[in-house]
C-alpha cells in the first residue's frame, strides 16, 4: 500500500513536485492519478456542507474534484443546497455502463425531500470525454426541471463533466 507524505527536506532537491513514499520506505514523485485519488478523497463534503455554490465557477471547482473524470462508467449525482445555495449533501445515486445512466425522477424528488433541498444541481460524467449535451440529457434535465417543481425544488443547472472540461447546460440555455 503506498503511502502519501510529503517531506520538506525533498522541496529543496524537486521544488514543486510532490513526493509520495512507497511502503518500504522509496520517495519517487507523485503520479497524477494518485495526485487526483488523494485530491478527491480529502474533498469531503462534510468539510463543504454550509459552503455556498452561488455560480458556475463554484460548481466546476467543486465537481472537478468531485466527481471521477477518469470513470470508465457514467455516474449522475446531484448537489442539494439550502435557500442560499449552501451545500447540504453531494450524492451518487445513479450508476450506469459507458454511455449512459438511468435516472429515476423519484428518487431525485425523494432524496430532495429527505435532505429538504430547496434546489439541486444535477451532474454527471461523460466518459467520452465529450462535453455536450445529448438529447437524452436536455430532456431528462426538462423532466425533472418539472418533477422538482412540484415539490417546490429548483433545479439550478446540469453539469456535464468530460474530463478537465465541465458544462453547464444552464450557460447554454439548456436549463
Amino acid at each position: 500500500m503506498t503511502q502519501y507524505s510529503l517531506s520538506l527536506d525533498s522541496f529543496a532537491d524537486n521544488p514543486g513536485v510532490l513526493l509520495v513514499r512507497d511502503g518500504d520506505g522509496q520517495t519517487r514523485p507523485a503520479k497524477r492519478r494518485e495526485i487526483l485519488r488523494v485530491a478527491r478523497e480529502l474533498v469531503d463534503t462534510d468539510e463543504l456542507r454550509g459552503q455556498s455554490l452561488g455560480s458556475p465557477t463554484a460548481v466546476r471547482d467543486f465537481l472537478r474534484l468531485k466527481l471521477n473524470a477518469s470513470l470508465e462508467h457514467e455516474v449522475c449525482g446531484m448537489i442539494l443546497v439550502d435557500t442560499q445555495h449552501r451545500v447540504i449533501a453531494y450524492l451518487e445515486p445513479f450508476r450506469g455502463t459507458i454511455d449512459q445512466a438511468s435516472v429515476y425522477p423519484r428518487e431525485v424528488v425523494k432524496l430532495a425531500l429527505v435532505h429538504n433541498a430547496k434546489a439541486i444541481f444535477l451532474v454527471h460524467n461523460h466518459p467520452s470525454g465529450t462535453a455536450e449535451a445529448s438529447e437524452a440529457d436536455i430532456r431528462l434535465t426538462k423532466h425533472l426541471k418539472q418533477a422538482l417543481a412540484l415539490i417546490d425544488v429548483t433545479l439550478l443547472d446540469h453539469f456535464i463533466v468530460a474530463g478537465s472540461t465541465v458544462l453547464s447546460m444552464a450557460e447554454k440555455g439548456l436549463v
